[in-house]
């Protein structure tokens, strides 16, 4: 029986237990309601940090909702009841207003919260007037870029950027997109906070939580030395190096094996040529996650993948070109948002031949065997484009004339012009890298006149190059012809990148055979249309599908993220790209058998119709990491590589809930130790008094207390 009782005890407290935990549940569901949201983070180089933190408990602030300017006064002039958090629309983003609510420090700012509502917003970029100042082409011992003046801003390459994505805030920024969410918060607001401001210390006001500590600090000598330190026992890591992919492919396969051992000196086919078509292949922002680079970077790389497939349709085979030797090399450089990670390894890589790596079995390539680059940029203005080098050389002149003779002739109707620029004043671009290493390097960069307002930020998408989804469901695998414009309009995004990357392939048809091309055949705007909508809308997409192994896993119905990361983050873009190269330049193979398909070069692609195909391909891999992580003992100020790391973090997270009043966590704090006390004092005198207060103990249970 006894035994029956004490199992029915413990149900009981079981019972009790679990519904006390369900209860809780529902009561904390009822004072916090999550935001969904992106978060800021920390970023560090040799010398400084950047980026945001809250404290490692979570930043909590009132909410205060900034309309105009004037509003911020409110914040920065003693307010009643802080610290505060503040709602705050893009075209009040700016530099000054951040900087000021920095300057107020986290006792009256704890946390800031962008909302998108853009309607007043014109322009909105946080890079700085010179991208990679600091690590571009650089003369006569300085510490900044030649290739930009900083001092003349309206002749930057970045005249809107306000530098905020290279400041260090006391406090967390965290992005709200959603209507809803934004709405949520601005009823909060009214419904709590928005009167009697003189009464906010006395009362309940809506206030934010948000949770985004950053592990990293100082800078990244300083994190990476106590991720590697020796009595790291615990394994923890405070920042990773960014890191990432640079894609490549080369027009013809390599006719040129490599089959030594592994520790045998490596010897270049000194007969090989090539000649590089490069651009960048990743953007970046403020906020984990977010940045599509619509323009600042996903035209150039549409750009090449137009011209890549071009002249893979209309080249004959490399035996019979004057020069059987001849290639072009395509390569998507990863990390140039962040002092050129990707080419600085990848020149990294030419100087010690160690590119492409062992296991491609074919030889390395040195600077000997490239005859010239050229580098696509940004197309802000894909009608105006400059080709821009140091010096003016042959080579440059021969390929400007080329280039305008497609870009101004009637026959096609391209109406785009191309000038020449030459000086020190270059763009922002791969080719800085291999320039910066030697200046005589013969490195042409296509690039247009800055005209994005939004250059890495989170409005530079679909939006801001007017993408329409045309969604014709036509063949993409093959050229147009030049007056098929049915389907898009001559100021059409995807028209605009037919007609730049005609222009560019046509030029290099005309250098790689030495005839003038004749042809009717463009590159395909419907190719363009398919591009655009995987890479701003949607990963899958059927381009993405045909580039893939037949029934693979869907895409993402989110947009590839673009961001270089870090070992084990997300590599989607890279990905992506590389199966689409691999695609676009492949050649079929219909006598292999699906069984036999698998090993590179060899791919088995879904292909157009999705029922299988395999393919001969080129395309392959290289790393985006910054040399300054290999070398031993590497002077991390010496501003020769990229040294740029990203703290880690356990979690980011955002909600809303009533913070009391001082007056009322004061009262209540007094409450619990009034009672504490009568408490206290209840227990000592029955303690002391228990044979008076008991005395009338039953017979049968006096044994117990003696």
């Amino acid at each position: 029986m006894a035994q029956e009782v004490k199992s029915a005890a413990i149900w009981l407290l079981l019972l009790l237990q679990s519904s006390a935990i369900v209860i809780s549940e529902r009561t904390r569901d009822k004072i916090y309601q999550p935001i969904i949201g992106a978060s800021c983070f920390r970023r560090l180089n040799g010398t400084h940090q950047t980026g945001c933190s809250s404290t490692y408990s979570g930043s909590v602030g009132v909410l205060h909702l900034i309309n105009v300017e004037a509003d911020l006064e409110f914040l920065l002039s003693s307010p009643p009841s802080p610290p505060y958090a503040p709602l705050i629309p893009p075209h009040l983003f700016t530099r000054t207003n951040l900087l000021r609510l920095k300057e107020a420090g986290p006792r009256i700012i704890s946390v800031v919260l962008l909302i998108n509502r853009p309607k007043k917003m014109n322009q909105f970029s946080h890079e700085l007037n010179c991208p990679n100042q600091y690590s571009g082409l650089k003369l006569d011992n300085r510490t900044e870029t030649v290739t930009c003046d900083v001092t003349n801003v309206g002749n930057t390459w970045n005249p809107w950027g306000t530098g905020l994505l290279h400041e260090d805030f006391p406090f967390p920024i965290y992005y709200i997109a959603d209507a809803e969410e934004i709405d949520k918060l601005e009823s909060c607001f009214e419904k709590f906070n928005n009167f009697d401001y003189a009464s906010h210390a006395l009362r309940s006001l809506c206030a934010v939580e948000v949770k985004s500590f950053m592990s990293a600090a100082v800078n990244s000598e300083v994190c990476m030395r106590r991720t590697n330190f020796i009595n790291n026992l615990g394994g923890s890591k405070y920042c990773d190096p960014l890191e990432g992919r640079n894609v490549y492919a080369t027009l013809y396969p390599r006719n040129s094996p490599e089959n030594l051992e592994a520790n045998a000196a490596r010897r270049v086919n000194a007969n090989e040529k090539f000649i590089i078509v490069s651009c960048r292949l990743d953007t970046t922002s403020m906020f984990d996650g977010l940045g599509l680079g619509a323009m600042d970077s996903l035209l150039s790389l549409a750009t090449l993948t137009h011209v890549a497939h071009m002249l893979r349709l209309l080249l004959p085979t490399q035996s019979t070109l004057p020069d059987p030797k001849r290639n072009v090399l395509f390569v998507a450089f990863n990390g140039e948002s962040y002092d050129y990670i990707g080419s600085q390894r990848f020149v990294y890589d030419i100087e010690h031949l160690a590119f492409p790596t062992r296991s491609t079995h074919s030889t390395p390539i040195s600077f000997e065997n490239i005859e010239f680059m050229l580098d696509i940029g940004t197309l802000d203005d894909i009608r105006n484009i400059k080709l821009h080098t140091l010096t003016a050389t042959p080579l440059a002149q021969q390929l400007l004339q080329k280039l305008n003779q497609y870009a101004k002739s009637p026959r096609y109707g391209f109406n785009v012009n191309i000038e020449s620029n030459v000086g020190y004043q270059i763009p922002p671009t791969s080719a800085q890298s291999f320039l910066r290493r030697e200046t005589k390097f013969p490195a042409l960069i296509l690039n247009a006149v800055p005209g994005n307002k939004y250059y890495h930020s989170v409005y530079d998408d679909l939006d801001n190059v007017a993408f329409i989804y045309g969604n014709t469901s036509e063949d993409y695998t093959i050229l147009a012809d030049i007056n098929d414009k049915k389907y898009f309009d001559a100021d059409s995004l995807q028209m605009k990148v037919r007609n730049v990357s005609s222009i560019v392939a046509m030029a290099l048809y005309e250098t790689l055979t030495g005839k003038q091309y004749q042809g009717n055949e463009v590159a395909s705007s419907i190719l363009a249309d398919e591009f655009f909508y995987c890479y701003l809308q949607s990963s899958d997409c059927p381009l993405f599908k045909a580039s893939s192994y037949p029934n693979s896993p869907a895409g993402l119905p989110l947009p590839p993220m673009r961001y270089i990361s870090v070992l084990g983050g997300s590599q989607e873009s890279s990905g992506w790209t590389y199966r689409l190269l691999g695609f676009l330049l492949s050649h079929p193979e219909p006598n292999v058998p699906k069984e036999n398909c698998s090993q590179l070069p060899l791919f088995y692609f879904a292909g157009l119709n999705g029922t299988g195909e395999c393919r001969r391909t080129t395309q392959n891999f290289t790393s985006a990491l910054s040399p300054a992580f290999l070398i031993e003992d590497y002077d991390w100020r010496s501003g020769q590589y990229s040294t740029w790391t990203e703290s880690t973090w356990s979690q980011f997270s955002a909600r809303i809930f009533l913070r009391p009043s001082n007056v009322h966590e004061i009262t209540t704090l007094s409450i619990g130790i009034v009672v504490f006390i009568i408490s206290f004092c209840l227990i000592y005198i029955i303690s002391s008094r228990w044979e008076v207060l008991f005395e009338d103990v039953p017979a049968s249970n006096a044994a117990l207390f003696n």
